[in-house]
């Protein structure tokens, strides 16, 4: 009975252990230092131009739905503040993605329009993958709202794929093209 025991604790040690060693440390080594601090630069870029994108496909869903894009429309769907929807209309503007009329909505200007477009695209192949995976439609929607912004074009084409063709568990990976390279292995 005691061997047992220790068997068991051993185990569980093990387990703790797996639990609290970070993932780098378990698989290998950390990546060269270009490599890792080129996706923090990534998920920076994907924080810096996630409000604008949240902005110009609200603005097109609410247009689209045959309102107009009003301020107080915008601030109520997205929870903040008329002030700050204004502070970001007024960036939006000098960006040249709206256009504003007095006494009337917000307009999208055709760099807009298509920014509004692909940031859909992406929202909607994300939410679906999600979905796909068994994750409900309420969840897959919100975490589909952050999720998008950060996924790269490589990760959401294999999004597309496993939604066209579905999702095997030996697929091989995909080749890196980043600079240049196919640094792509294939799991076994």
């Amino acid at each position: 009975m005691v061997e047992t025991e220790t068997a068991s604790t051993a185990d569980n040690e093990d387990r703790d252990l797996a639990r609290i060693t970070p993932a780098h440390q378990r698989s290998g080594a950390l990546p060269d230092a270009h490599a890792h601090s080129e996706g923090f630069r990534q998920a920076r870029e994907a924080q810096r131009s996630a409000l604008v994108e949240d902005y110009v496909e609200l603005i097109a869903d609410l247009i689209a739905e045959g309102q107009e894009a009003r301020q107080v429309d915008i601030a109520e769907r997205l929870g903040v503040a008329q002030p700050t929807v204004a502070k970001m209309l007024a960036r939006l503007s000098e960006s040249g993605l709206i256009s504003r009329k007095p006494y009337r909505g917000v307009f999208l200007t055709e760099a807009g329009q298509k920014l509004a477009e692909e940031s859909r695209e992406r929202h909607e192949t994300v939410e679906e993958f999600l979905k796909m995976l068994g994750v409900c439609d309420k969840t897959a929607r919100i975490d589909a709202e952050g999720i998008e912004h950060y996924v790269s074009a490589e990760t959401l084409a294999a999004f597309r794929k496993a939604l066209t063709e579905g999702v095997t568990a030996s697929a091989p990976r995909m080749a890196s093209t980043t600079e240049g390279t196919t640094e792509g292995t294939t799991e076994d």
